[in-house]
């Protein structure tokens, strides 16, 4: 035991390795205006614009401007090089990024749309009316299936696709998990938080796992187990759930903060120790995307700049006889 090579810790660095300017990123906890795309593309939402950040080369191009209206959400699809646009107008409006133009406007909410999320061709958006609608990009209907169980505005929503299962956050404190294939009721409502849920995630190394945050009278991650319906456990975090993220390549997640701390937090999972607490925003951390590899996140805060992060290491390839095959790492 004594001749065992000692575990490298695990150090994350304190600093960005980038920092951008983003005039008009607007300070509103509701609103998810930032998404980092497959092709390696950041797109922001600034006030009425959508711009969009090429991290290979290090481009800006403005994707859109709107006529008359603001920008409250952005989400690319998953593959490919579309994004969804959501706005205080409660439009939805889909891009192709690589040619700039716009392939529709779509309608159905009353209210600004605050979160988007993709599964395939089924793009889900929540709205500040209180409701979730299923839209199939595919067909001419402007939506296909409407959520509606929130009692105040829809401003958090994850879909895991490997199981069908749509998680949505709302300013009423509750949780809702949603069956792909059943009617418009949840199939688990989950009600411990006691502030608004905007910050839902998906582990991609545990099937049904679900963690999220609450607002600031409660700074609570929670996390849930979507196959039983219970609560698995919860840590205090000390402020204001903003945003999480699990890692790709390791059981670690990531959390930003707005009041009091303005942080970003690197968390090892099941034992929720600290690996890192990163500062650098004097404002909430109120948005946070990740690169397509896993290693990097980006935050973006009401002081109007954009953080770049070097917090996950890569996929380590596992050796084999003959070749070697790369397989996550979950420590």
């Amino acid at each position: 035991m004594l001749l065992a090579p000692r575990r490298q810790h695990r150090t994350v660095a304190k600093v960005p390795i980038k920092v951008l300017d983003a005039p008009n990123l607007a300070e509103d906890f509701y609103l998810n205006l930032m998404d980092w795309g497959s092709s390696d593309v950041l797109a922001v939402g600034l006030g009425a614009g959508v711009f969009m950040y090429n991290a290979q080369n290090g481009k800006v191009a403005k994707l859109c401007t709107l006529e008359d209206d603001k920008v409250t959400s952005v989400s690319w699809i998953q593959k490919g090089t579309h994004v969804a646009v959501g706005t205080k107008k409660g439009l939805v409006q889909i891009w192709d990024a690589q040619k700039f133009k716009r392939l529709r406007t779509m309608t159905g909410h009353t209210a600004r749309v605050g979160c988007l999320a993709w599964n395939a061709h089924i793009l889900s958006t929540g709205s500040r009316d209180r409701t979730i609608l299923h839209r199939d990009v595919r067909a001419p209907d402007q939506w296909v299936k409407q959520l509606t169980g929130h009692k105040q505005e829809v401003c958090g929503l994850k879909w895991n696709c490997q199981d069908g299962q749509l998680a949505s956050g709302s300013n009423d404190n509750t949780v809702m998990v949603w069956d792909k294939a059943m009617d418009q009721k949840p199939l688990w409502c989950f009600n411990e938080h006691i502030a608004a849920v905007k910050a839902l995630a998906w582990s991609p190394h545990q099937r049904g796992l679900l963690a999220s945050g609450g607002g600031t009278a409660d700074r609570r991650i929670i996390f849930h187990d979507t196959v039983r319906g219970s609560v698995r456990n919860d840590v205090d975090t000390g402020s204001q759930v903003c945003n999480l993220m699990w890692s790709k390549n390791s059981n670690e997640l990531v959390s930003t903060h707005g009041y009091i701390q303005n942080n970003l937090v690197i968390w090892k999972y099941p034992s929720m120790t600290r690996v890192a607490s990163l500062t650098g925003h004097t404002y909430r951390v109120l948005y946070l995307a990740m690169s397509p590899d896993g290693t990097q996140v980006v935050t973006g805060a009401g002081d109007e700049t954009l953080r770049f992060w070097e917090v996950f290491k890569p996929k380590q390839p596992v050796r084999l006889l003959g070749g070697s095959i790369d397989l996550p790492v979950i420590r």
